[in-house]
């Protein structure tokens, strides 16, 4: 058994997205078989507590939208360059001992995420991006920030594909490990969806501190899980 959330798009008042954690029998191995069992095996668990269709936001999704949503999809606008989001995020983190290391801004995403001075330059203290200072409180904004500033130019289709045609009760990322990460490319395609039903991701993505300062006013429950993980193991839902 294994411990995945999913993630709801929520109201300003309820931060945005709402975490639902389930139990769900893990298939192991690395095989893409193996997880698109797990993909089945939460989907199926999250629609037996009301939470149908959800879509998987990874490579390993069925649907063209859901693969396109993926972090390693992504590209992030620098200027005059761009460059995959993984290596935005990895190349802007600052330590005690070192950073930002934005010669990773032109790596391949693995090597930048396996680069041993993100390891050995001490405890993380920030991010520093195109000349701005995110904090890490709340815990996922500059993630969430590179995020949707990567689908942005695209977020008309994205409306209408995730939204629009079929409305979406959540998302899921099947890498994702709560336990192991706090970043979760299917939390932030959730946190999309509510800013562009609220018609504010334009206004809230016009500058970084506008962006700090609504996810810090209205984000502080989105990352804890609710009650559906112990309604899950009770059979109740």
């Amino acid at each position: 058994m294994a411990e995945r959330p999913i993630f709801v798009p929520a109201l300003e008042a309820d931060g945005y997205v709402k975490r639902m954690d389930f139990d769900i029998q893990w298939a192991g191995g690395f095989a893409d078989v193996q997880k698109k069992k797990n993909i089945r095996s939460l989907h199926e668990a999250a629609e037996r507590a009301g939470y149908s269709p959800l879509l998987e936001i990874s490579s390993k999704s069925d649907e063209v939208a859901g693969r396109h949503l993926s972090a390693f999809h992504l590209r992030i606008e620098l200027g005059s360059t761009d460059m995959p989001l993984e290596c935005a995020f990895q190349g802007s983190k600052v330590f005690e001992r070192g950073g930002p290391y934005t010669d990773l801004y032109g790596a391949e995403p693995k090597v930048a995420k396996r680069d041993p001075r993100l390891r050995e330059s001490g405890p993380l203290v920030g991010f520093r991006f195109d000349g701005f200072e995110f904090p890490l409180t709340p815990p996922t904004v500059f993630y969430d920030w590179l995020y949707l500033t990567a689908i942005f130019p695209h977020r008309v289709w994205l409306k209408n594909r995730i939204d629009g045609e079929i409305r979406y009760a959540g998302f899921t990322d099947i890498e994702f490990n709560p336990a192991k990460s706090i970043n979760c490319q299917a939390k932030s395609c959730a946190l999309f969806v509510s800013l562009t039903r609220e018609n504010k991701l334009e206004r809230y993505l016009k500058a970084p501190e506008d962006f700090i300062n609504a996810m810090s006013l209205h984000s502080s429950t989105s990352s804890e899980p609710q009650s559906h993980l112990r309604q899950a193991r009770l059979g109740i839902g």
